[in-house]
């Protein structure tokens, strides 16, 4: 179907120059002539379609129509000069119309924000919700399923193919381990897409781009989109290239139970610490809890004392201290 409206539009285009033709000689080479413009404007379109955002093309539609304003508005204040209607200056309209329509065109996408009034969702953003991109780590991780269902993520969810093609290569691994985790994601995707219907594959590519982490962040720059992780090192290199990111570990520690220095509890001591007399135990949400002096004490339950909480997007761990008797 886009074959053939390509053929009828470069007809189309070469029926048009013949018939500007004022004798006989003219309407092939016209034919030919307005046939290879109509091509070249269809590759300029289709280019712009495939490469240029949504918010661009209405910034730069935007400026077309600035810069048409200005040209004519100009040309109208111009034209009360003698010098303007000379001979000699018939260039100076074409120049007039070609300097404000790429001012126009220019200061549109300088300026698309202030321009424009508001942020346009992109994408597919008919919900009015950013965009979700979701890398590898956290389709295999299985949280998202979870999050998606319950209806913690709106708008699009957006599956790049070069991630589903990473988790295919994972599924195929002659490694036992990484085979079973490739599949695993491949289930879970296949979960999310029954659970919602916000849930698609887009075949964008960036072939200049080498690793998946670089293509996620490029698309999260042309949609305007959230990279959703549990990548620590994705994480910071979206933050450093302007990219907004939902990390699902935040979220996970975000709703654990807060635990302050001074409080008191009950644990159980797994194993031993990397430090000397040093204990590890671990919440039920599996938070690892670290105890001073509990080397000997493995498998008994103790009365501890929170001492100090690091948190980081990485997880949480705590330090803390038997309780005196």
């Amino acid at each position: 179907m886009v074959i053939l409206l390509r053929i009828l539009f470069i007809v189309a285009s070469a029926a048009l120059g013949s018939m500007y033709a004022q004798n006989f000689a003219q309407p092939v080479f016209n034919g030919v002539l307005f046939g290879a413009a109509g091509s070249l404007a269809l590759i300029l379109v289709e280019f712009l379609l495939k490469r240029v955002s949504v918010k661009d093309l209405v910034a730069i539609l935007a400026g077309l129509v600035l810069g048409l304003i200005m040209a004519v508005l100009l040309s109208m204040g111009l034209s009360y000069f003698a010098f303007f209607k000379d001979d000699r200056f018939t260039f100076l309209p074409i120049a007039i119309n070609l300097f404000c329509l790429y001012f126009g065109i220019a200061l549109a996408l300088n300026k698309k924000e202030e321009i424009l009034g508001f942020k346009l969702p992109l994408g597919l953003g008919k919900s009015g919700f950013a965009p979700k991109v979701l890398d590898t780590s956290v389709i295999i991780d299985g949280r998202v399923a979870e999050v998606l269902a319950i209806g913690f993520l709106d708008g699009e969810i957006i599956v790049p193919r070069f991630v589903l093609h990473e988790l295919q290569l994972i599924a195929d691994s002659p490694d036992a381990t990484k085979r079973n985790r490739g599949r695993r994601g491949l289930d879970i995707l296949n979960q999310m897409q029954k659970v919602s219907p916000n849930v698609k594959v887009y075949d964008d590519d960036f072939p200049d781009v080498n690793g998946v982490d670089q293509k996620l962040i490029k698309m999260g720059k042309k949609y305007n989109a959230k990279v959703v992780t549990n990548d620590f090192n994705l994480n910071k290199v979206a933050e450093v290239e302007k990219v907004k990111v939902l990390n699902l570990n935040d979220l996970s520690n975000a709703v654990k139970p807060i635990v302050l220095p001074g409080e008191m509890m009950k644990v159980k001591i797994l194993k031993e610490g990397k430090e000397a007399q040093q204990g590890v135990a671990y919440l039920d949400d599996g938070t690892m809890i670290v105890v001073d002096g509990a080397k000997n004490h493995i498998n008994q339950t103790l009365d501890i004392v929170i001492t100090s909480v690091i948190q980081t997007s990485a997880g949480r761990m705590i330090f803390s201290k038997k309780k005196e008797d």
